[in-house]
């Protein structure tokens, strides 16, 4: 049976593709072969900007309902150290970009922020479609907090299905049209930026970006297994060892849910009880997202401040609180997460749809190291709460048992 060629692979295509056209049609002379693209480009972003409201609702709200389903103590304990796992490392993410990326990065250098500007540098295309979304992101957002936790509340098992077949048929459209069109978007968008003369600067950036990505993801590892360590009285790099099966698994299978298995049996490896590890790991493959949160923030920043856009904590900060909200149960497709977070890059930064579609890619090539990243901080968690609830469990214990 022939493998099919990967996402990763498909966008690195497109982008070496765009790359190649996008320099011989400025040679040549030659900007209709890039207009082209740019009306796919078009015609794609305002499609995408029609599913956003649909693609939050069905993420969001089936998310926040399954929260509610055996709902206790643990599972309050577990979702808060969980978000706040994510919160620590979208602050850290900020810290360190803040202080890094003017190193490097040419303030202001390529400009994508509105239309107006965008024509300077980058060409249109020869017409569009329009399709306005049914809400607005905010509306899209509101609405699934209020139905996420009022299903969650009143127990409305039919209502909560209903809302499972919508994110079946959301998850159909991400993985049946705009993960399969996304290499033709990416690579009309790289073209028209390599005819515009900015692609450069963009692949320079980018590969420093990605490294500084990958050294925090291993930061906040080691941060989380000494916090956890500190709690469960263990070596926190021996228990970072003992995960590694689980961070190369996540590597290779770009999804927490597809790595559950590995990250359960590394997990009671490093001590953690079965019955705590059978509840945090799955909860936390679909909570839990401190490098997806790392990969999106930086991101986000560098492309900010590529287009020499302002970037403070108090912005920064309520756009990180929301990505740990909007993310939750994220679909097992590549870029889910990405996915997820569309309708906050747009809503609260400001990202318009030639920045969104570098967001995509640009998180897609990342996705691997941020899914690792998520699965191995799961790890940490259920060590903490193994921690948490064994000195519980000894407090009880002379209650229930008096001398």
């Amino acid at each position: 049976m022939k493998k099919k060629l990967g996402l990763l692979p498909k966008l690195i295509i497109a982008i070496v593709l765009g790359i190649v056209i996008g320099t011989i049609a400025r040679k040549a002379n030659l900007p209709i072969i890039i207009r082209i693209g740019a009306t796919f480009n078009s015609i794609f972003g305002n499609f995408l900007g029609f599913c956003i409201p649909l693609i939050i609702i069905g993420f969001v709200a089936p998310g926040i309902a399954d929260l509610g389903a055996g709902a206790g103590k643990t599972l309050a304990i577990t979702a808060g150290i969980a978000y706040l796992s994510t919160l620590i490392a979208g602050t850290f993410a900020f810290l360190v970009d803040s202080a890094v990326f003017p190193t490097f990065l040419k303030f202001g250098s390529i400009v994508m922020d509105n239309a107006q500007n965008a024509e300077d540098t980058m060409l249109a295309g020869l017409f569009t479609v329009e399709m306005p979304p049914l809400m607005g992101v905010m509306t899209a957002l509101i609405t699934s907090f209020i139905m996420g936790i009022g299903i969650a509340v009143t127990k409305a098992e039919t209502l909560k299905s209903i809302f499972h077949e919508f994110q079946k048929i959301v998850e159909g459209v991400v993985a049946g049209v705009l993960i399969p069109l996304l290499p033709f978007h990416i690579y009309g968008i790289f073209a028209n930026m390599t005819y515009a003369g900015t692609v450069a600067e963009i692949m320079s950036v980018f590969a420093k970006v990605f490294a500084i990505i990958i050294i925090m993801h291993l930061l906040i590892i080691v941060f989380q297994y000494f916090v956890a360590g500190s709690f469960a009285k263990k070596n926190p790099f021996k228990m970072i060892k003992n995960m590694v099966p689980a961070y190369m698994t996540a590597i290779g299978t770009q999804s927490s849910a597809a790595t559950i298995p590995v990250t359960l049996e590394c997990t009671k490896k490093n001590g953690c009880r079965e019955k705590i590890a059978d509840f945090v790991i799955p909860l936390c493959a679909t909570i839990h997202l401190s490098g997806s949160t790392i990969t999106l923030t930086s991101c986000a920043i560098a492309v900010m401040m590529l287009n020499g856009w302002q970037v403070n904590f108090a912005q920064m900060f309520p756009f990180v609180m929301m990505l740990g909200i909007t993310m939750v149960a994220a679909p097992g497709v590549p870029g889910g997460a990405v996915m997820a977070a569309l309708g906050i890059l747009e809503s609260m930064l400001g990202f318009n749809d030639n920045m969104l579609t570098l967001m995509i890619a640009l998180y897609i090539a990342q996705d691997s190291f941020g899914t690792a990243c998520n699965v191995t901080g799961d790890g940490a968690i259920a060590m903490l709460m193994n921690a948490i609830t064994g000195k519980e469990n000894e407090e009880e214990a002379p209650a229930e048992n008096p001398a």
